[in-house]
């Protein structure tokens, strides 16, 4: 990215523009529509997750995940991992990520920043982080890996008869098990 700076001397009532070039990384830009609404309050709702709503309070500077249906493993997963990408790319305060004041929500307090606009830059970091998620979010996915289980290629599959038999098979023995209830009597 290029930025024009204009240095103008005392000395010389006229200088001419010096072109400087910062270097840095640079940046992908996303190209994934948001399902995005504004309340009547302002605040920024996201609602492209298939299990959890994101919700940006711009009064509060706040980024709350809260769960659409009902809270299970998933929905705090989904929201783990929001808050965890949020938080390594400088967006979500380190410490302040929390469970929120709604049953089965985290919460996290967003960074300011005299540079750019944080909501913008959360809005943005929030399409990237949905964009990776977005192939765990498809039906397709976990039906690839059921179709994996239940119809393996040939590489993963054995035969019937294939596996030799033996007379013991497994770690688990099958004789000399001392069981307490065998006997009729307990033993601790």
């Amino acid at each position: 990215m290029a930025v024009n700076v204009k240095i103008v001397s005392k000395t010389q009532p006229k200088a001419e523009p010096v072109k400087v070039v910062i270097k840095g990384p640079k940046i992908k830009v996303v190209e994934y529509q948001l399902d995005m609404r504004r309340a009547l309050n302002g605040d920024i709702m996201i609602f492209d997750h298939k299990d959890i709503d994101i919700i940006i309070l711009t009064e509060k500077k706040k980024i709350v995940a809260f769960a659409k249906d009902t809270v299970s493993d998933a929905t705090y997963g989904a929201e783990n991992r929001l808050f965890s990408y949020l938080r390594k790319q400088g967006i979500v305060q380190y410490d302040s990520i929390e469970g929120g004041t709604v049953y089965g929500s985290l919460q996290g307090i967003l960074l300011e920043s005299k540079e750019v606009d944080s909501v913008k830059m959360a809005i943005y970091e929030i399409s990237k982080w949905l964009t990776e998620e977005k192939p765990y979010l498809d039906d397709d996915f976990a039906d690839a890996i059921d179709d994996e289980f239940l119809f393996p290629d040939e590489e993963n599959s054995t035969e019937l008869g294939e596996v030799p038999h033996a007379v013991e098979k497994g770690s688990i023995l099958q004789r000399g098990l001392f069981s307490p209830y065998f006997f009729g009597k307990y033993t601790y």
